[in-house]
């Protein structure tokens, strides 16, 4: 993973003086009503980053920076973040989904902040009204899950990676991030419904690519929010032979504290962070039913298990 370092707004603005000339690209783009505006000279990311994020007119003033840059005096994938201005500084990365999602961080940490909205890492789909969530650590199973799901023609999607959700009375909202989907290669193996999504060649280094599923699954099947009712966190232990078990509201509040809410990507994590995002839990936890499913065995075998828990029909 990359490293997150706070600097000052002194720091930043020596920074930004060192960096403004170099400035070839300025895309400001709507994350969940956020103005989040890159700052680049590197076209391939910027035309992924277009690709992948809503445009925002360039009237609007941005809540939120990003510079992304090279420079050879300083180690990979380094992130320093200023936030007073909610100012991210990018270096020397080369995978793209690591930028999406400090982007989606970066307007998360300003919702978060202001507007008593949270982040949730992790995808979001609506089956006949009813919103579930698939998350867990990394390599899990949760974007083979969401895809499986989605060869279901009653489900439709709210985001594949990462969401926004706040409290609504006695309900949880769950809104969308993202236009286009940061898919991967692979998946077109696990189902073939997918298959064709992306022409050949145009998967990049990591074997991704940002796509617009709208391709396969229609227009109507791509909703703005949902009302969350069920989270699923997905593990993947071959030493437990549970494959699932419903938890407490206390028991799935210690387990998103112990795996850092299952985000790595979030930019500050201070006491202050850490008792609003207890407080958003707690309410999120006690207004859901949490399921642990552990994913140990084929795709289609965790499939199923999900499927009977969402009540979702099972494929003949």
């Amino acid at each position: 993973m990359y490293t997150i370092s706070l600097i000052t707004p002194e720091q930043k603005e020596d920074l930004i003086g060192e960096l403004a000339p170099k400035v070839r690209y300025e895309i400001k783009s709507e994350i969940y009503g956020c103005c989040i505006k890159l700052l680049s000279d590197n076209e391939g990311m910027k035309e992924q980053w277009q690709e992948n994020f809503y445009n925002m007119s360039q009237n609007v003033r941005s809540h939120g920076r990003m510079y992304l840059f090279c420079d050879p005096a300083r180690p990979p994938d380094t992130v320093l973040f200023e936030p007073v201005s909610k100012t991210a500084f990018l270096f020397n990365f080369g995978y793209y989904g690591w930028i999406k999602s400090l982007a989606l961080s970066l307007a998360g940490d300003v919702l978060e902040d202001e507007h008593g909205i949270f982040s949730i890492h992790g995808a979001c789909v609506d089956i006949a009204g009813t919103g579930l969530c698939l998350i867990g650590t990394s390599g899990a199973g949760k974007t083979t899950q969401t895809y499986g799901l989605l060869t279901n023609p009653k489900t439709r999607i709210i985001s594949d990676d990462w969401f926004f959700s706040r409290v609504f009375g006695p309900e949880i909202l769950a809104y969308s991030s993202e236009k286009n989907f940061y898919i991967r290669q692979d998946l077109e193996k696990i189902w073939k419904e997918f298959g064709g999504l992306v022409r050949e060649g145009e998967y990049d280094s990591e074997g991704r690519a940002v796509a617009d599923i709208r391709w396969i699954i229609g227009k109507g099947r791509i909703l703005p929010l949902t009302t969350l009712r069920i989270i699923i966190v997905l593990k993947r232990d071959p030493d437990d032979r549970t494959t699932v078990q419903t938890l407490n509201p206390e028991v799935a509040l210690a387990m998103f504290e112990d795996n850092h809410y299952f985000n790595p990507h979030l930019l500050v994590n201070n006491s202050y962070k850490k008792d609003i995002r207890t407080r958003y839990l707690t309410d999120l936890l006690a207004r859901t039913t949490t399921y642990l499913v552990n994913t140990t065995g084929t795709p289609a075998e965790t499939q199923r298990l999900i499927r009977s828990l969402a009540a979702v029909p099972q494929d003949s």
